[in-house]
């Protein structure tokens, strides 16, 4: 049987750069070597792609970059009649073509359409979400407002864009405040892994947590606090999405920010998550709702607050964690389907798309 080419996109101008790299190793070192031919392409935090024809080892930490001999430029072109990568070798380009492309990738620049935009162009398979969906669930005032169009129940919000808030700051402090009441959540609007998030619990700190949102986006989102448990589920496929069993994320820190998730390693993961079976299956069914309703497909991570009978959405993470101690894996493991299993049919799915697009 000939292998399909795969070709893993990592790294990325982003700020979840590092976490990229992690998931990487992981995504790379456990996809089936006997169905897929992995080429490795990693993108740096200055925006530079190379191929790189190294050890999966060197991903973290950017430990690739040190290994100049086995770097090569390269990009993916937007051209469908080339239909992968091309190369500068010894002064010449030579053209590779790539049957999937895995763009394991977190953040700006990576999770919010760009990649998706350039694969739709090169007519290439992708793993995960098209342009519009990732885009829309990336963008967290998007989300806020598709929600509210198809009545999926999440917190009280508000957005508010750099130029409004430097025209009048104390008119966005004030609004803030009224309609949301203290404590607020401060967001990036389009910003991952908790990157930038800060909660406000008085006008001064309201300030502080604006200047750290727009120090990674121009525009922000501002929520209510919503009490409840955090609970994750996985959801994988396309016309016809499964979800896993649901998972629980107890915060070693006041939130579930960047640090709790990725530096500290306390924070409890629970799975199933500690909620009872019926609200287990409701969560589930509210999680393939949402993702159908956000145009999802190929996975995503879709996170709820969950306080007794009502299930409040947070936010759709299109191409979620695959770090070793990342929930979306993890969920699908304990669901019956190990990590392996879980890349060939991300893979497979990916095919499948493009199939039915044509």
């Amino acid at each position: 049987m000939n292998k399909l080419t795969v070709l893993a996109l990592f790294g990325g101008k982003s700020s979840e750069h590092d976490v990229s790299t992690v998931s990487a190793s992981g995504v790379i070192a456990n996809i089936p070597q006997d169905k897929y031919e992995i080429i490795k392409m990693g993108i740096t935090k200055e925006g530079a792609w190379f191929r790189y024809n190294g050890s999966t080892d060197m991903l973290p930490e950017d430990k690739w970059l040190e290994d100049t001999a086995n770097l090569v430029p390269a990009f993916i072109s937007p051209d469908p009649t080339v239909g992968g990568i091309i190369e500068t070798k010894d002064g010449k380009q030579v053209q590779t073509k790539i049957d999937v492309v895995f763009p394991i990738l977190h953040g700006k620049n990576g999770e919010d359409g760009t990649v998706q935009g350039l694969l739709q162009l090169a007519e290439i398979p992708f793993v995960g979400c098209d342009m519009t969906s990732s885009a829309a669930c990336m963008d967290k005032a998007i989300t806020n407002a598709l929600a509210d169009r198809f009545g999926i129940k999440h917190a009280k919000w508000l957005c508010c864009t750099e130029h409004d808030y430097r025209a009048n700051p104390q008119k966005a402090l004030d609004e803030a405040a009224e309609t949301l009441g203290y404590p607020i959540f401060v967001k990036p609007a389009k910003a991952g892994s908790s990157v930038g998030i800060s909660k406000a619990n008085d006008i001064h700190e309201l300030a502080d947590a604006f200047e750290v949102a727009f120090a990674n986006d121009s525009k922000v989102v501002l929520e209510e606090t919503v009490i409840g448990s955090e609970i994750e589920c996985a959801v994988l496929g396309n016309n016809e999405p499964i979800a896993s069993i649901p998972g629980e994320i107890a915060p070693c820190n006041d939130f579930y920010d960047y640090d709790a998730k990725y530096v500290a390693g306390t924070s409890g993961l629970f799975i199933p998550a500690r909620i009872s079976e019926d609200m287990l299956k409701k969560v589930q069914k509210e999680a393939v709702r949402a993702y159908k309703a956000l145009g999802c497909s190929g996975l995503s991570r879709v996170d709820f607050f969950v306080n007794g009978e009502d299930i409040i959405l947070n936010e759709i993470n299109t191409l979620p964690g695959f770090t070793p101690i990342s929930m979306y894996p993890k969920l699908f493991d304990y669901s019956g389907i190990p990590y392996s299993q879980l890349l060939d049919k991300l893979i497979m799915l990916a095919i499948e798309k493009r199939e039915s697009e044509q």
